[in-house]
């Protein structure tokens, strides 16, 4: 009886080291199950090469290519589906187009006439994101169209405002609207901001005037 008792001891305890063993060596390690980095943040060779050139760059100089959405943004982001739902008010839509366009037109007349790689990115994320947060889900979708078949041309101010103009113009004939001269739409959406430097000068001829003015009059009063 006793003797049974110890090859059962015994038999348990070889089993208890296999099974030791097994354990740690098919534990699962880094190798088997290596860090998972989320899509859109991954290390890439040309980031890691601006660590070393940061300093010392002029602006613009290490932005991402106009081509390729902004860093950290995907594509669904940029190119996803309307998120308003459809606007039923007439009266309200017909006021929000018209206030848009205004801020459209205004912006790419404010544009730089020689952007940086980074001006043009950022002017053509905002008319996707734009497209997207519209308030006005059935508009909104028609202009998102309107953008894979007409992409944003953001190179120059030149080339914002007519690109700006032909796709108003694209909106307008499927309302059956009245088309814009887009030589003209300047002097149409003007933002009262043009010529500021001439503006500034004659305000301080102006100034000056007003100074001379009061000094005289003190003079001949006293």
């Amino acid at each position: 009886m006793a003797r049974r008792q110890h090859l059962t001891l015994t038999l348990m305890a070889v089993m208890l080291f296999v099974g030791l063993i097994y354990v740690i060596s098919g534990s699962p390690s880094a190798e088997h199950y290596p860090t998972r980095i989320p899509s859109g943040f991954e290390s890439k060779p040309e980031d890691r090469s601006h660590a070393g050139s940061a300093s010392g760059s002029d602006r613009g100089s290490d932005s991402v290519s106009v081509s390729n959405p902004a860093s950290g943004i995907s594509d669904t982001i940029l190119s996803g589906g309307s998120i308003a739902p459809k606007l039923e008010n007439a009266t309200i839509k017909a006021e929000l187009g018209r206030a848009s366009w205004k801020l459209f037109h205004t912006m790419m007349a404010r544009f730089p006439e020689n952007p940086t790689p980074d001006d043009s990115l950022a002017l053509k994320t905002y008319i996707q994101l734009f497209a997207r947060l519209y308030p006005c889900g059935d508009c909104a979708s028609h202009f998102q169209k309107l953008l894979k078949k007409y992409p944003p041309q953001t190179s120059s101010r030149n080339a914002a405002a007519g690109w700006a103009c032909f796709v108003h113009n694209e909106v307008n004939k499927r309302l059956k609207k009245e088309q814009f001269d887009c030589n003209k739409i300047g002097d149409f959406y003007d933002c009262g901001c043009g010529d500021e430097e001439g503006k500034k000068v004659d305000e301080l001829k102006e100034r000056n005037g007003v100074t001379l003015e009061k000094e005289e009059g003190l003079t001949r009063g006293g």
